[in-house]
């Protein structure tokens, strides 16, 4: 350093040496606090140090002085930390700390060793003499450090002894808090960071805390609590009327029933638990591979890895049996996406290979980010043999994939069981309650209020009385002996006290325990209701549905939001080949000869037999025989269309078993290269430089001259082929990006194919257009020159690039169109629409790409033509989502403004109309009686990208504003607005400043699809739903990607399908179809909301009306609490007469069948608005009661009072009048839960009319078997006239208003059930469901404007290929003449006749030589890997391009500098 101004820089850059310096002080007998002091006011690097004491004491302080001054040093000396340094030609001495992101790239930052191959000994406080060349300087360290080279080797083995100590104990001072360390097969040092294993548990309880913690948790809810207190109330004698056992038993038996159903419900977990731990992974002990269960898998273990075998940890991918140490994954529990992901390992480490000594000798340390939820990043660095390695997320497998394509792999575990990423995205448990059961918390806060309030009521009276009437009955009512009598005021105060709790002891049955115990036994009950519905029963994987929670029942009946994942959701995964158009003309529909239409494919019609074709797949399903006629025709155009599909693709074809097997990237692809096999164009074997197809029989060899990879901007590849002297470039991509770059004069071509393009898009169909164009040789030189020229341009390389390929993907001419069906599950349009028309909201979630999202939205029928507009935001800052929000929200107001009576003022109006009604009866029957306005003229056709309006459409059809309110009902079914959200737009729409802009926009949309979102932005997107809307939502998914979702929902739904597990074991529940979530709802959610709501209507009002019956006798007694039911009725009535016909009208009452609840989704709307139990329902069945109860005392007590009956006999006692009003509220509660009942069953007739009964019988057991106080009171009763006329009067009294008030709203007032069960259903046809059921054959003639290009494909794999790292063959094995082929070819040509290896043209042998140039930019395209040849490639290139081939035979090709191309 040459000034003392830079003293503090490099005084920093000597401290952040931090434990490294003390380590050098250990190992040479210095003190770093000496050291800093003798440092030169200079601070030459080659001024000498001072000498270090050698004294052990001195040795012993180092650590404490560097623990206590390293702060304070750190901070005083940051001042210029950022300065240059003056030795620049010096190698960097330290390790980087920690959390160092070097980048992506494989760079190797060379960092000597001192001693050993720690990572703690990488850099020393002096440096190293081996790091100089010049012996000047090598002297100059001998100066300035002696002791490295003098000190003996019994000094050096005591410090190493002691130095590894203190690292053991001053591990945390190594790196940042943030910043985690791992060493591959060091278990010690792995152990002292205390990193989580691999168990997992998601079990809430054990043998030991699950006692204390389910009572703790039982407890907080409110009721149970207030039950708890009763008792303790009752166990006092001096204020308790009644026994405690009253209530007691109850409690008792309501804690036992949770309990139990909690326990079966945690075993349950206990059991997924233990079969995922106890899964098999072979991991790496002393050398050795042995099997060991996942839960004993450790952070630094090195684990080996099967194909289609799961990941059981986040590990570090060391080497794969690929020759290029890549490997294929499919992510489809992370992010629900099917195509393969490559990963490749660091070259440095492909060379241990499946060595397990060299396995287990790696001794790498690894410094990297610490868990998180982010699936698509991670950053860490590689320490090992004296190297340093970037770490990214290309080398990491996460727990949760599948190793695909690939025999076997090994990683070291760098994540373990709750820090995997999976684990992080996957949520915690929430505990989940109905809304219902919140409505009950509410009410019951009420009633305890209303309770206190009247038991306040009755003590102040029973002060007053007491003071002034029963201070003079004390000898026949005498007080008790606790009860002052000297003061009569203080006397009187302290009985109107103790009375307060006794009325809040007789009082209590206003809210019985009973009632918590039925509501569990009616949910248990139907919990298996859900699991016996064989409609719900899928026989091809012999599942049925499974309700795993019992509380959420009634939830299911009012779901308002529906959040889905799409793969394995919404469709099963599978793609076929569906139709095509070639050369203007469609193929694929079968006709029917005699009318001309397309007939219907279903399953009974006979397929196109492809068994001449020994390459044909079995499972291949044709239905045009046409297509096949002329590919055995030779037709022209039909086989360039499929020798296209067999050589424009990046799979990768195997001989597996004798059998020709393709390994796709993407599902698309596979579809296609299958097609183009089964109609005789057999894609066989690739190298790097060539692709081999097989073509009726006789094999064509192509030299692979590039690549054009695939990516999102360009939306389309090619490939440029050599065969002979033809060079061809074939390509295939979205239909706009294909026609822009066609050549001119193919304009009846392009309409006709458009025309198609619509067609297949309308049936919801993934379409690609595919182009050709022939190259002469000279201009492909020419443009390879300069294609190479950009690819090496050091500036504005992307761009140069886009340019080139710009120009050669030119001039095109039009081949034909593919259409693929990305095959739905069965079942699912229909689902969706009569879901959306029961008025639920329906988002997909689904991390695929936004063209594939859209697609399915239109399979689906999510989307519809029928919408006035689709918004797609896809901007990625702040302000461009904000300008698109903006923009959307101007575009509805304007769709609003031309149609005031649309959709949004249907949501608000205040009627019963649903807007998202699809019934034509109901439409009719709501709005005939009404005169509705003419149907304002349509909104104009706003445009997506230009939000411009259609002046042609501005007016409208003036035919359509004469027609009538039902016609503005249907038009508003079909219009509205659909939003789709790219994942990295949502970032910015979930931000506090933009959600309620996001919010306010996707409320007035039919449906919303977000796509390439991660499981964690799902989660969020419920929850912000859940929040802002305070609506019931529902999520359904079936892969681990889906768990966070499914947790965040009121109501989670598991689907059983081909990604695992994880979605059901975190589910509420399953079902192995996403069309059974159509019944699930509609019928058992929306029978269990009616049941429930029904039984809590009728079982609060018979509570009111049995407890009031105690206030009005109180009015006569002096408010003393005495009761006027015997206390055993009293403790029996909820248990034993009454629970039973209750349970059974909670079990069993429907108001229409399961079909109907199909057939009409409106049914499901009162259970949105919860219109079925709500307070103004509460507060109606508590007048109810309270009216009941009044009736049933004041009538009888009339009637008794100073009574006498025929034979004289006194009718006016407590007993007798008891027994007269318990036994007319039985014939009450049996007549009323008669009117009530609506769907009548033989358990229906024995338990309302069996516990008429049972009364009798047990009334009389009681009171003459056990000996009952009110022994004879009701026989001697009945025998009477009086009471039987008394029963009939007072019975007709209660029934009568109810009957009244039921017929006058079944004339008037109907609901759509009355309706429903009024009119036969031959009358009422659903319009939604002629729509939703129509067949593909009426689908067929609808046509879209939109594009159905949707195609998932990854970019990258074009790379791979040509660079030869995808092959299994080593690279250098690839350079052969194409015309004699591999040996594998060579095999291929043997087993054919002679005749095929002659000489055979290619179709077409015209040449354009046309040069122009489409200028259009794209960005972020990656290049060919053929840009990377050497200079001698090219000239061996040229040259054998020059000399041309003779008949077959191809020039030889170049093998590439595989070293030169990036992944």
């Amino acid at each position: 350093m040459i000034g003392g101004g830079k003293r503090c820089s490099e005084a920093a850059r000597r401290l952040r040496q931090r434990p490294d310096t003390l380590e050098l002080a250990v190992l040479d007998g210095q003190e770093v606090e000496k050291q800093d002091d003798d440092q030169s006011p200079s601070g030459a690097i080659g001024e000498p140090a001072a000498t270090a004491s050698t004294s052990s004491s001195t040795k012993k302080t180092c650590w404490f002085q560097f623990a206590r001054s390293s702060r304070n040093r750190r901070k005083r000396l940051h001042c210029e930390e950022d300065e240059e340094e003056v030795d620049n030609g010096r190698k960097a001495c330290l390790a980087q700390p920690e959390g160092m992101n070097i980048g992506s790239s494989t760079q190797t930052i060379a960092t000597p060793l001192m001693i050993g191959d720690s990572f703690y000994s990488l850099a020393t406080a002096a440096p190293n003499p081996a790091e100089y060349t010049n012996p000047e300087d090598q002297e100059q360290y001998k100066q300035r450090d002696p002791s490295v080279v003098s000190e003996s080797k019994s000094t050096r083995s005591r410090s190493l002894r002691r130095l590894s100590q203190m690292r053991r104990r001053r591990s945390s001072y190594y790196f940042s808090e943030n910043e985690r360390r791992i060493r591959a097969n060091d278990k010690e040092f792995n152990l002292q960071y205390k990193y989580h294993n691999n168990y997992i548990k998601t079990s809430k309880y054990s043998v030991f805390t699950f006692l204390p913690f389910n009572l703790l948790e039982q407890f907080q809810r409110l009721a149970n609590f207030y039950f708890l207190c009763l008792l303790v109330l009752q166990l006092i004698p001096a204020i308790s009327s009644l026994t405690p056992v009253t209530t007691a038993i109850p409690l008792i038996g309501v804690l036992t029933l949770t309990a139990v159903k909690d326990a079966y419900d945690d075993i349950q977990r206990h059991l997924s638990d233990s079969q995922v731990n106890n899964r098999k992974s072979k991991t790496l002990r002393n050398g050795k591979l042995v099997d060991a269960k996942w839960s004993e898998v450790q952070v630094g273990d090195v684990i080996r890895l099967d194909n289609n075998q799961f990941v059981a940890a986040d590990i570090l991918l060391l080497t794969t049996s690929e020759p290029n140490g890549l490997c294929f994954i499919e992510t489809a529990e992370l992010d629900g996406e099917t195509n393969l992901k490559a990963k490749q390992c660091l070259t440095e480490t492909i060379e241990l290979g499946d060595h397990h000594d060299a396995l287990w000798n790696f001794n790498g340390e690894i410094l990297c980010e610490r868990p998180n939820n982010l699936l698509n990043k991670f950053d860490g660095t590689l320490i090992w043999r004296n190297q340093r390695f970037a770490l990214d997320n290309e080398k990491i497998l996460l727990r949760g994939c599948v190793l695909r394509n690939t025999q076997w792999c090994y990683g070291v575990v760098v994540f373990a069981g709750v820090d995997t990423k999976l684990m992080q995205n996957s949520g915690k448990t929430q505990f989940k309650s109905t809304g219902v059961d919140r409505l009950l918390n509410f009410i019951i806060i009420g009633i305890v209020l209303f309770l206190v309030s009247i038991c306040a009521l009755f003590a102040v009276g029973c002060a007053i009385w007491e003071g002034f009437i029963g201070q003079h009955f004390q000898v026949y009512l005498p007080w008790e002996h606790i009860i002052p009598k000297d003061y009569i005021p203080t006397g009187a105060t302290v009985i109107g006290l103790l009375v307060f709790f006794s009325y809040a002891i007789v009082l209590n049955t206003v809210v019985p325990i009973s009632l918590y115990v039925s509501v569990e036994v009616i949910r248990f009950i139907q919990s298996f209701l859900i699991n016996w519905d064989e409609e719900m029963y899928y026989a091809r994987t012999n599942t049925y549905a499974k309700a795993r929670t019992t509380t959420l029942n009634e939830e299911l009946g009012q779901i308002q939001y529906i959040f889905s994942d799409k793969t394995g959701t919404l469709t099963q995964n599978i793609m076929t080949f569906n139709k095509c158009s070639i050369n203007g003309r469609t193929y694929g529909d079968v006709i029917d000869l005699r009318t001309g239409e397309p007939i219907e494919v279903t399953e009974a019609l006979q397929c196109v037999d492809f068994s001449a074709n020994p390459h044909h797949e079995s499972d291949f399903r044709w239905y045009d025989r046409t297509l096949l006629d002329a590919v055995r025709s030779d037709e022209e155009h039909s086989h360039v269309f499929f020798r296209l599909l067999a050589l424009c693709h990046t799979v990768m074809a195997e001989t597996v078993e004798g059998k020709l097997e393709y390994q796709a990237q993407s599902p698309d692809e596979a579809a296609l290269v299958a097609a183009a096999r089964n109609f005789g164009f057999v894609f066989r074997s690739r190298t790097p430089n060539s692709i081999t197809i097989e073509v009726m029989g006789r094999l064509e060899e192509y030299e692979l001259l590039n690549i054009l990879d695939f990516n999102n901007v360009r939306k389309r590849m090619s490939v440029i082929l050599r065969r002979g002297d033809s060079v061809v470039l074939y390509c295939k991509g979205a239909d706009n990006v294909i026609y822009d770059r066609l050549h001119s004069g193919q304009e009846d071509l392009k309409a006709r194919t458009q025309d198609h393009l619509n067609k297949f898009a309308g049936e919801g169909l993934r379409t690609l257009v595919l182009a050709e164009r022939r190259l002469t040789e000279q201009y492909y030189k020419d443009w390879r020159t300069r294609q190479q020229e950009a690819a090496l341009a050091m500036d504005s390389r992307e761009e140069k690039l886009n340019e080139i390929y710009e120009e050669i993907e030119s001039d095109m001419q039009l081949v034909g169109v593919t259409a693929i069906e990305d095959k739905l599950q069965d079942g699912v349009p229909k689902a969706i629409a009569n879901l959306q028309s029961a008025g639920i909201k329906i988002w997909v979630l689904t991390g695929d790409k936004q063209e594939t999202a859209i697609n399915i939205g239109y399979s689906c029928q999510l989307l519809t033509d029928e919408l006035a507009d689709v918004f797609i935001v896809d901007g990625n800052s702040v302000e461009e989502v904000e300008k698109q929000l903006r923009q959307f929200k101007e575009s509805i107001k304007i769709y609003n403004r031309f149609r005031p009576g649309g959709t949004e003022a249907l949501y608000n109006s205040d009627s019963n109309m649903d807007p998202l009604s699809v019934t034509m009866t109901q439409t009719s029957v709501f709005m005939h009686e009404s005169s509705a306005p003419p149907t304002p003229p349509p909104p104009p056709a706003i445009s997506v990208v230009t939000f411009s309006a259609e002046c042609n459409d501005l007016f409208g059809d003036e035919k359509r504003s004469l027609d009538g309110g039902a016609a503005s009902i249907v038009i508003d079914e079909t219009t509205g607005f659909a939003l789709v959200v790219n994942g990295h737009s949502l970032v910015h729409c979930l931000s506090p400043e933009l959600e309620i802009k996001f919010l306010d926009i996707a409320s007035q949309c039919k449906a919303v699809i977000c796509c390439r979102v991660t499981p964690l932005q799902k989660a969020l997107v419920v929850e912000l739903i859940k929040r802002a809307k305070n609506a019931v939502t529902l999520a359904i998914g079936d892969g681990a990607n889906d768990v966070s979702m499914i947790k965040a929902a009121h109501i989670g739904v598991g689907i059983s399908g081909q990604e695992g597990l994880q979605a059901v074991l975190s589910s509420d529940y399953a079902i192995a179809q996403f069309r059974y979530l159509e019944r699930l709802l509609l019928v058992h959610g929306r029978w269990s909301y009616y049941r429930m709501c029904k039984f809590l209507r009728y079982f609060f009002y018979k509570n009111f009306a049995f407890t009031l019956c105690h206030c009005w006798y109180s009015l006569f007694c002096g408010f003393s609490a005495q009761t006027v039911f015997d206390p055993m009725f009293i403790s029996v009535y909820n248990l034993f007469y009454t629970s039973l016909p209750v349970l059974s009208l909670g079990i069993f009452e429907q108001d229409v069948s399961d079909k109907n609840s199909l057939e009409y989704p409106r049914l499901y709307t009162p259970g949105l608005k919860s219109e079925l139990f709500n307070i103004r329902e509460f507060i109606y069945s508590v007048l109810h009661g309270a009216f009941t109860s009044l009736v049933l005392f004041l009538i009888p007590y009339g009637v008794y009072k100073d009574g006498v009956s025929q034979h004289g006999y006194i009718l006016s006692d407590h007993m007798t009048l008891g027994a007269v009003v318990a036994t007319i509220l039985i014939v009450d509660n049996t007549a009323q839960i008669s009117l009530y009942t609506s769907y009548w069953t033989v358990v229906n007739h024995i338990t309302i009319w069996g516990s008429l009964v049972w009364y009798f019988v047990l009334d009389y057991f009681y009171n003459y078997v056990i000996g009952g106080p009110y022994v004879g009171s009701l026989t001697q009763a009945i025998k009477d006239l009086t009471f039987w006329m008394t029963m009939l009067i007072t019975v007709m009294v209660l029934v009568a208003p109810v009957l009244a008030y039921k017929y006058y709203l079944l004339d008037v007032h109907p609901s759509l059930s009355d309706k429903i069960r009024q009119k036969s259903l031959k009358k009422f046809h659903s319009r939604a469901s002629s729509d939703v059921r129509r067949t593909p054959s009426s689908r067929r003639g609808r046509r879209s404007v939109r594009s159905g290009y949707a195609f998932a494909h990854q970019e990258g794999f074009g790379r791979l290929i040509t660079s030869g790292k995808i092959m299994h063959k080593k690279p250098q094995d690839f350079a052969f003449p194409l015309g004699l082929g591999t040996k594998k070819t060579q095999a291929l040509h043997n087993n054919l006749a002679s005749a095929d290896q002659t000489k055979t043209n290619s179709s077409g042998n015209h040449m354009g030589n046309n040069n122009n140039t489409n200028q259009r930019h794209n960005q972020n395209q990656n290049h060919s890997s053929m840009a990377d040849i050497s200079v001698e490639g090219r000239v061996h290139e040229a040259d054998a391009g020059g000399s041309g081939g003779t008949e077959d035979m191809s020039p030889r090709a170049p093998c590439q500098d595989l070293d030169t191309i990036n992944l």
